[in-house]
């Protein structure tokens, strides 16, 4: 039996061996490509994407620390902490904060000045650059802005809680990001693009918001030496000026200025990510010339590798290369301490009922909620139906819905600007209860929606056919 196994085995074997066909190494993706559009635009934006999804990871997880800190026996410990006073002076100028207001003004100083390079890379050469591309995420944007506000108020209008009418704007990219990035390949590539495109146009106008409506009284002395510093590094960059310590020294000396001008902090370092350049010093076409001097026949020495390589940082534009090495801090470091610092709410049966019957929480939770939902969704409608853009290949109108669900995560930039509208305790807390409740639910309704059975982009919308073909 044995011998009749192993022969039905040697007869199962060919009596020569095929010949192994060559495979031909796969041509490069898109990403992968030395396409203009492909270097200055997909790679940065795709970097992004992944810092923001797990840096979002950390931040829900710096949102729990804070909460279950808060309310264990050792919550004291977290009020003293962060009441803990700091003081810098240099000269005869001090500078005294808590450590909670050294993270707000400070540490978010840092996070708004990535997004002014985000925003200024985006107007320059991303996908705010052209009216056509904008179209869309600038138009959903503002709906989504719109429509939040005007619930609140309809809410709060002449109440205490009327200052507040600015926390439902908000989107937090890293939150939303992050919930995207766990549905995996359930959400089109291009969905992610148009989130982050409409988070950028929700951070200007936060930004504007924050500039405009949240500036208590102005010390013009101050503000005049932050405008000399702001016209400063304008003369620099004009002279052709780049050494990093003298824009950081000038920064440094805005932000001062900033602080002490009554002007939130930071909105110096949005207007820093502004001023700074978005377009490479050197053109492609001498950045590819500089390339082929290296040949891999010639004999080259390592003086003249590292000048090759110094040659070639200009083909690389200044925002970029500062984008690329701050953004990881401001992710993973500046925002989850803002977190930490500010989430820390106590949940009390009290503190419940309280919300619950609290027209500012109410308002803040529905303008998020419904309100992001639907302004989102019908300004993106609007932007299509009239021909003002159109949806990104293999984005569905399920999609969008999904998307604008989870731009109702409000939360980081939220908590900012509800701490920016007041100073009584009780109104604070109330606002982060309404974007602590909104914030989940929002991320609950965005995964259900982008979980359900999908539409191909070609077939019949589930909200409304938009007559355009």
């Amino acid at each position: 039996m044995s011998g009749q196994v192993r022969r039905e085995a040697w007869s199962a074997v060919p009596l020569c061996r095929p010949r192994r066909r060559l495979v031909q190494p796969e041509p490069p993706t898109w990403l992968g490509s030395d396409r203009l559009l492909a270097r200055v635009v997909g790679r940065p934006v795709t970097r992004f994407l992944h810092i923001e999804a797990g840096g979002g990871l950390v931040l829900l997880a710096a949102t729990v620390a804070a909460l279950v800190w808060a309310n264990s026996p050792w919550s004291q410990s977290y009020v003293d902490l962060w009441h803990t006073s700091i003081s810098v002076t240099v000269g005869s100028h001090t500078i005294s904060e808590d450590l909670r207001h050294w993270v707000n003004d400070g540490l978010m100083a840092v996070f708004f000045f990535v997004v002014g390079l985000e925003i200024k890379r985006e107007l320059v050469v991303g996908q705010l650059a052209s009216f056509r591309d904008a179209a869309v995420p600038v138009v959903a944007a503002i709906g989504g802005m719109v429509v939040p506000a005007a619930i609140y108020l309809a809410f709060n209008s002449g109440g205490p809680g009327a200052a507040g009418w600015g926390i439902p704007m908000a989107t937090d990219i890293a939150f939303a990001l992050g919930v995207l990035a766990l549905l995996g390949s359930r959400v089109p590539p291009a969905l992610k693009i148009l989130l982050l495109g409409l988070a950028i146009v929700d951070d200007i106008g936060a930004i504007v918001v924050i500039a405009i409506f949240y500036t208590e009284q102005l010390a013009l002395g101050a503000l005049a030496v932050a405008l000399g510093g702001l016209a400063l590094v304008v003369i620099l960059r004009r002279a052709g000026v780049w050494y990093p310590p003298l824009y950081g020294a000038v920064g440094v000396v805005v932000w001062v200025a900033t602080l002490e001008s009554g002007i939130h902090a930071t909105l110096a370092g949005v207007a820093l990510g502004l001023l700074t350049p978005a377009r490479p010093l050197m053109s492609d076409l001498d950045a590819d010339r500089i390339a082929h001097e290296l040949s891999p026949d010639a004999e080259v020495t390592a003086t003249e590798v590292k000048e090759i390589s110094f040659r070639l940082r200009a083909s690389v534009s200044v925002a970029e290369r500062l984008e690329e090495g701050l953004h990881p801090w401001a992710s993973y470091f500046c925002v989850p301490m803002f977190a930490l610092a500010n989430a820390g709410l106590v949940i009390s049966s009290d503190a419940v009922s309280d919300a619950v019957g609290s027209s500012l929480a109410i308002g803040v939770f529905l303008g998020l909620v419904v309100g992001k939902l639907v302004g989102v969704t019908l300004a993106t409608w609007l932007a299509v139906r009239f021909g003002l853009g159109r949806l990104p290949e293999g984005v569905a109108w399920r999609d969008i819905v999904g998307m604008a669900a989870l731009a109702g995560i409000g939360f980081t930039v939220s908590l900012f600007i509800g701490g920016l509208a007041f100073s009584d305790p009780l109104l604070v807390d109330q606002a982060k209860m309404g974007v602590l409740a909104a914030s989940v639910v929002a991320a609950a309704v965005g995964v259900l929606l982008l979980r359900s059975p999908r539409h191909e982009p070609g077939g019949p919308p589930p909200v409304a056919d938009t007559g355009v073909r």
